[in-house]
């Protein structure tokens, strides 16, 4: 709360209703004030510390920035390839990462990787696109019908029948970089960034550790 609060989410009402409540007298703004409903799940201990005990949402962090996966199963539902998603995040190589799980609907195309990312990079920011895709033929469920996340597979990652060296000083070093960057023993030259694992947010990186290693 207080005066640094945000006024809400841009044209997103129903969301700024859900998180920006009225403050009962909990925050240090004045009164009639409001406080932005994190999510986060706390308890107040005997010295009058916070303690962090986790989150009432779905909500993860990636690379700094919150992600609801609600949002992201929103949007790749909108493909008319797509009849259900499920996404997570998932930890590889120390890169935390977003992974969507997909089912197509009966009787139309099946939906592939290439085609939801470069519609996702249309219509959301970065760091809601998924660094992974799996299409399966339906969601793993539980008892009670809800979708079993320790269930669905891990991604495997995209295989070449044959691996292509780096041809020359610039495939080389450019081929170190990505190894780096995405966190993967090999990589060859006709290789996919996003195929290994990549995403805009990475590629940025990659592109200042080309430059700083000298490639233009």
């Amino acid at each position: 709360g207080g005066a640094g609060l945000a006024r809400g989410y841009l044209g997103r009402p129903g969301l700024t209703a859900s998180r920006f409540v009225a403050d009962p007298g909990l925050g240090d703004g004045p009164p009639g004030g409001r406080l932005y409903r994190t999510g986060d799940l706390v308890r107040l201990r005997g010295d009058g510390a916070l303690e962090f005990l986790g989150r009432l949402d779905a909500q993860v962090k990636i690379r700094g920035f919150r992600v609801e996966p609600g949002e992201v199963e929103a949007a790749l539902t909108r493909d008319p390839s797509v009849a259900e998603a499920v996404v997570t995040a998932r930890s590889d190589g120390g890169h935390r990462h977003l992974v969507a799980y997909v089912t197509g609907r009966p009787g139309g195309p099946v939906p592939t990787a290439a085609a939801l990312r470069a519609r996702l990079e249309r219509t959301v920011p970065g760091h809601l696109v998924p660094a992974r895709y799996v299409v399966l033929d339906r969601l793993p469920l539980t008892a009670h019908g809800k979708v079993d996340h320790r269930a669905l597979p891990a991604p495997a990652r995209a295989a070449h029948s044959a691996h292509t060296p780096p041809r020359g000083p610039v495939e080389e070093a450019l081929c170190r970089v990505w190894s780096e960057v995405l966190g993967v023993d090999r990589v060859g030259a006709d290789d996919n960034f996003f195929d290994l694992g990549g995403d805009s947010i990475l590629s940025i990186r990659a592109v200042a550790a080309a430059r700083a290693a000298g490639i233009r």
